[in-house]
């Protein structure tokens, strides 16, 4: 059996997720890990199993065989690491956002495409049981038609957590609450009712000494005539509140709530589907905001690899979403209607 070898670049919060997910996975190995910080890259190593670990991702690509790399880094750096490694052959998944802007995103892709190498960008929550049960419910048509979606995304990020590190709440490396926080939930609106025609939006740094926001509001108009709504805060007391979806259509709502889409809190369609028998057993109660899905969608990149199975989310895939927190900021800068594509 052919094991596909994977290194991981950045050995921050979100790599555990990364590294535990492998260790699960017959078919994939991680030989090889990276980090700025080298003793952070060294502790990984020796927490996780793995053999070899390095302070320069380049040397990493240079030294050690690598089928995949999964990029963890800051965001900003997404595209800079996963270019490299295209120009080696090497497959990128990369974390979310794929990049803080579309040019980037864009050359990230191109690298691919030039280089004949998959591009995975990682998008969980997708594969949350909550999720998957609702996206269901949309692929049957039990809603009809779809007025209005909105997604709140209420969290507290204290000072102390963009104090931890200076490319937190940069327009360059971070993004702000849409970019870095909200990204899945933008992701997920997008999945689960379609195009954006149109945004509009206001934001705000309220209370954080941040470049960025760490509060906004925005309004989208979707191409089939759903309104949605996305409210995003990092100010919220005194923990994490509230990550969730609401649906509302002509013959049933739904809202998944819980402090990341891991319960189902409003459940009732005119007409009964077995799915309905499922609700309870799709509530969990995450470790944390990451979710679950980690490892469903890395068993994905495997299978898309090795037996040409769909990718969940390629980098085409990524970059809607992006492009439409892109919109966003770009409508709360210029006070103005945004229109999409860009």
């Amino acid at each position: 059996m052919k094991k596909l070898k994977f290194g991981l670049v950045g050995c921050g919060r979100i790599s555990s997720k990364h590294f535990e997910s492998i260790k699960l996975i017959d078919e994939a190995e991680m030989v090889a890990c990276a980090d700025i910080i080298l003793d952070r890259a060294k502790t990984a190593a020796e927490k996780y199993g793995v053999k070899e670990y390095f302070q320069d991702y380049h040397e990493m690509f240079e030294k050690v065989d690598l089928d995949v790399v999964i990029i963890a880094t800051p965001s900003g750096i997404h595209p800079e690491v996963g270019i490299a490694a295209a120009n080696k052959k090497i497959n990128v998944v990369s974390e979310k956002p794929m990049a803080t802007n579309l040019e980037d995103a864009d050359k990230l892709i191109k690298a691919c495409d030039e280089n004949k190498v998959h591009l995975f960008v990682v998008k969980q929550n997708r594969l949350n049981t909550t999720m998957q049960l609702l996206k269901r419910a949309i692929d049957k048509k039990r809603f009809g038609k779809i007025y209005f979606v909105q997604s709140n995304v209420f969290w507290q990020r204290p000072q102390s957590y963009y104090d931890l590190a200076k490319w937190r709440g940069t327009w360059e490396f971070d993004g702000g609450a849409f970019m870095n926080q909200a990204s899945h939930y933008v992701d997920a609106i997008h999945w689960i009712v379609g195009p954006v025609d149109s945004v509009m939006a206001e934001t705000a740094t309220m209370a954080r000494n941040i470049e960025t926001e760490d509060t906004g509001c925005a309004v989208l108009k979707f191409r089939n005539g759903t309104i949605g709504n996305i409210n995003v805060s990092m100010l919220t007391y005194p923990k994490n509140y509230e990550g969730s979806i609401t649906v509302i259509g002509e013959k049933g709502t739904v809202k998944i709530g819980g402090v990341a889409v891991n319960h189902i809190e409003k459940w009732e369609f005119e007409d009964y589907d077995d799915d309905d028998k499922s609700i309870i057993e799709s509530n969990y109660n995450p470790p944390n905001i990451y979710g679950l899905g980690h490892l469903p969608y890395l068993k994905n990149v495997v299978n898309s690899i090795l037996n040409g199975e769909e990718p969940l989310t390629d980098g085409r895939e990524g970059r809607k979403s992006l492009e439409i927190i892109y919109a966003i900021y770009l409508s709360a800068k210029h006070g103005k209607k945004i229109a999409i594509p860009l």
